[in-house]
């Protein structure tokens, strides 16, 4: 044998025996899952089929609280009410001479800009405190007519409403004009309220709709409010909304078109979908057997047996090769900060060494020829 015949024969046994260190895109699943073959591993393994699928899905809720807060929406009457803090303006009316309301020679008095206690009342002249919250603006002129009648029944009054804080509602960002906006009735619906302030803004990547209330926040998500009008829920006095994006998210890694980090594009997504949204498994390298979902639970929420996990670290498989793992993975939910892996192939490994073994042929019969 020649010398560099050797030479090439010994090359290709290095490539063989270091061929779990070949260049390559992401893992394969035996190496990863190796460690579930210990005595104590530290993380648990869970195979995902059709018949798991119901149980898995009673598993505690990782990386958020799972589920959004909001209302059913309901109707309110069509006329607002006065509350606290709003400001009245009284203006009272009264023809006759020498009127103990107007005076000599007058027909009217401006009484000065009111605003609604914490009591619910105004006060005003001659009459003493009058109460007026939760009443209609029409109902409480009339009250206001009949006190003043008490010592004046000529006298007829004339009033108007500016709302305060506790009759509008305030919209702190994610649309195209922020600010305080004053509620038209009680039957008021937040997406008037959107609209009002300009819409949401375009920029902001899968919109989520956030209202504080009574020390409370609750949220969904935009698209769900426009599709669904039992989600177009009536705002209250005092009410803060800000539009902010969903800033959920999970990682793609490994053989799949492309690997990235996802957010989520609606409340829930199965592995299917998050799959389909970065492109799919690369034909060419993927393991469709080798399907893994990377999770961590918190110490709190470990159950035994099949109740729920008994380790914080899971990794979930799911085999594409058979129908029933396709349908397990339209079935199977992803959860934010999950880790979706898509192994590598080990046929990859072997098409590597087979590659690299003509290579090395071509190169010493290249050299055995410019030598002879």
């Amino acid at each position: 044998m020649t010398k560099t015949g050797s030479l090439a024969i010994g090359v290709l046994l290095a490539v063989m025996l270091g061929a779990c260190s070949l260049p390559r895109g992401a893992a394969v699943q035996s190496e990863i899952l190796n460690e579930q073959k210990q005595e104590n591993p530290t993380f648990q393994v869970v195979n995902v089929t059709r018949d798991m699928t119901p149980l898995l899905a009673k598993w505690p809720r990782a990386g958020w609280h799972g589920h959004y807060h909001w209302f059913t929406a309901d109707r309110g009457p069509d006329s607002t009410v006065i509350q606290t803090g709003d400001l009245l303006d009284i203006v009272v009316w009264d023809n006759q001479e020498n009127s103990l309301l107007t005076g000599a020679g007058g027909q009217l008095v401006a009484v000065p800009t009111m605003s609604v206690g914490p009591s619910g009342k105004v006060f005003l002249p001659y009459v003493g405190d009058v109460s007026v919250r939760g009443l209609t603006q029409e109902s409480a002129r009339s009250r206001l007519q009949t006190e003043f009648e008490a010592i004046q029944p000529s006298a007829q009054v004339q009033m108007s409403v500016t709302q305060g804080r506790n009759n509008s509602v305030d919209v702190a960002g994610g649309v195209g004009a922020p600010g305080r906006y004053p509620l038209e009735s009680r039957d008021t619906k937040i997406m008037s309220v959107i609209a009002l302030s300009g819409g949401i803004s375009t920029a902001l990547r899968n919109p989520l709709v956030r209202l504080q209330r009574g020390g409370r926040t609750y949220q969904t998500r935009a698209e769900d409010i426009l599709s669904d009008a039992s989600r177009n829920i009536r705002v209250r006095g005092g009410d803060q909304i800000v539009i902010t994006e969903d800033d959920r998210s999970f990682n793609v890694l490994g053989a799949t078109g492309s690997q990235q980090l996802v957010y989520f594009e609606k409340d829930r997504m199965n592995v299917m979908e998050a799959l389909s949204s970065t492109g799919g498994l690369d034909a060419n390298r993927a393991d469709p057997n080798g399907v893994l979902i990377l999770r961590e639970y918190q110490p709190k929420q470990l159950k035994p047996g099949l109740a729920g996990p008994n380790k914080q670290q899971v990794v979930f498989t799911i085999d594409l090769t058979s129908a029933d793992g396709l349908f397990a993975a339209r079935q199977f939910e992803i959860q934010p900060e999950d880790t979706l892996l898509a192994t590598e192939s080990p046929i990859n490994s072997a098409r590597t060494i087979i590659g690299l073994f003509g290579t090395i042929i071509g190169v010493s019969s290249s050299v055995n020829n410019l030598s002879n």
